[in-house]
């Protein structure tokens, strides 16, 4: 599911912001409202995507969240041939806007 960044600024606040590190300077934008993730796209409908954590939290500096994280989903067990395991990964790490933008 995704949700517009505009459509966000209806929400006090949300449950949790996670943005996602998707590649070495790659990183894209969820939120979780009322149990389930929506990924942030912009008011065109592309995904919120940069290139700077920074950059992205300046964006998203209006979005209030009980909760924020930074998250990382290794793909390595599936680059080396392992099996398939039946759970997740993914670490997160608690994340603050420290407004150094």
């Amino acid at each position: 599911m995704t949700i517009a960044i505009s459509k966000l600024e209806k929400y006090a606040v949300v449950e949790k912001l996670i943005l996602h590190s998707v590649d070495l300077s790659l990183y894209q934008a969820s939120v979780i409202i009322d149990g389930q993730e929506h990924f942030i796209v912009d008011n065109k409908g592309a995904l919120l995507r940069s290139r700077s954590l920074l950059e992205l939290q300046k964006l998203l500096h209006q979005v209030c969240a009980t909760q924020a994280v930074l998250r990382h989903t290794s793909a390595y067990d599936e680059m080396i041939g392992g099996p398939e395991k039946p759970f997740t990964n993914a670490l997160e790490v608690p994340l603050a806007d420290n407004q150094l933008y």
